[in-house]
């Protein structure tokens, strides 16, 4: 059962931005610690960001000073704030939630920068 759900991606110009979501069950959003991942086509799967549930967050070098991961309490939704986006960013864009007795993914979401 899937029980994260992305959202927000699409086609955008290089340069531009875009901002994707990640609702959650309370459940999960309130203790889990939050991932970004995402896959090129033809790569592997790559880490992007994280947030735990302390509050503490990292990025990955790729994207370090470009991308925002932040959550929103009250939406029970994940963030991922991308700015500056680069043709090599194309890929699909996975939410996850994990930590020790627990690991869940959304179905991904398509994020194409191309001119």
């Amino acid at each position: 059962q899937v029980q994260l759900v992305e959202s927000g991606g699409g086609l955008v110009l290089p340069g531009g931005s875009l901002r994707l979501s990640c609702a959650a069950p309370l459940s999960i959003f309130s203790s889990y610690n939050m991932q970004w991942l995402r896959r090129a086509p033809g790569k592997e799967r790559e880490w992007v960001a994280t947030l735990t549930d302390r509050g503490n967050t990292n990025y990955a070098d790729s994207v370090k000073g470009r991308f925002t991961i932040s959550k929103d309490n009250a939406k029970n939704t994940l963030y991922l704030e991308m700015n500056n986006l680069k043709p090599e960013d194309t890929a699909v864009y996975y939410c996850r939630a994990f930590r020790g007795i627990g690991d869940y993914w959304g179905q991904g979401t398509q994020v194409t920068v191309s001119s």
